[in-house]
């Protein structure tokens, strides 16, 4: 895969993309969300691909916020298409994707690149990492899910003293909160990433994509997670992975999923 501001790497079940704009600190443009939805779309779609884990080039950020050169003479039509547009291609996406995301932060996380952060299915910090939504302070909000998902992680209270105060939290505040799993040092970051990485991919990647469904149902308006998660359990039972995984337990050794 060929993209002109990310790079891709594959190792194995794993697959690394590095969003690579280091002279504007990783910011999200037009271009760069696109081809992130691309490439994970197309990891996604790749059996051997158990795990993506996504980082920005670089030592100072994972992605500074977005490119705001591009959307400074927007007007309303135009400001929410570019919410709404930037939310189905990739943040929804990449939450909602079967393939667990991890996100290696590894410096500066603001605006849409802790909402992408936020996106992946957890965090992982350097001790580097700066992360915070300053929109109110260009008088916007943020528009990629920080309203709905920092809540989610931090709670109410602190996602709203994050979002009105415009400020940034340290690594270890947003581990403390619950924003970050770990907080490592930068050369630590990705070794641990993959680690972790490894621990998934020894298990069922269809019961893992279902875990993931019946999870972000539990977030979702209008859905009750309890019946996603009966209805994902019961089909969990017709997969060769379910026949396999209760197979092994039995004759007491490893499982061997597709």
């Amino acid at each position: 895969m060929n993209f002109e501001n990310i790079l891709v790497e594959l190792k194995e079940n794993l697959a690394v993309i590095l969003i690579n704009r280091p002279a504007k600190l990783n910011a999200l443009n037009k271009k760069t969300i696109e081809e992130l939805h691309e490439a994970f779309k197309a990891l996604d779609s790749d059996a051997s691909v158990k795990v993506i884990i996504i980082t920005g080039s670089g030592e100072k950020a994972f992605v500074a916020g977005a490119d705001i050169s591009e959307f400074a003479n927007f007007n309303i039509e135009e400001g929410t298409e570019l919410a709404r547009k930037g939310q189905e291609l990739l943040f929804n996406f990449v939450q909602n994707l079967g393939t667990p995301v991890i996100a290696a932060v590894n410096g500066f996380a603001l605006g849409g690149g802790l909402e992408l952060a936020m996106a992946a299915h957890f965090r992982v910090a350097s001790t580097n990492a700066k992360m915070g939504l300053p929109e109110v302070s260009l008088g916007l909000i943020p528009g990629y899910g920080g309203t709905q998902r920092l809540p989610q992680l931090v709670g109410k209270g602190k996602a709203m003293e994050m979002i009105m105060t415009a400020g940034m939290i340290s690594a270890e505040e947003a581990k403390e909160c619950g924003l970050v799993n770990y907080v490592v040092e930068q050369e630590e970051l990705l070794p641990l990433c993959e680690k972790l990485a490894s621990k998934i991919t020894r298990n069922s990647s269809t019961a893992i994509a279902s875990a993931i469904k019946a999870v972000n149902a539990n977030y979702t308006n209008c859905v009750n997670g309890f019946a996603i998660e009966i209805e994902e359990f019961g089909v969990s039972f017709n997969t060769n992975d379910f026949e396999e995984g209760t197979t092994a337990f039995l004759e007491k050794r490893k499982p061997n999923f597709e």
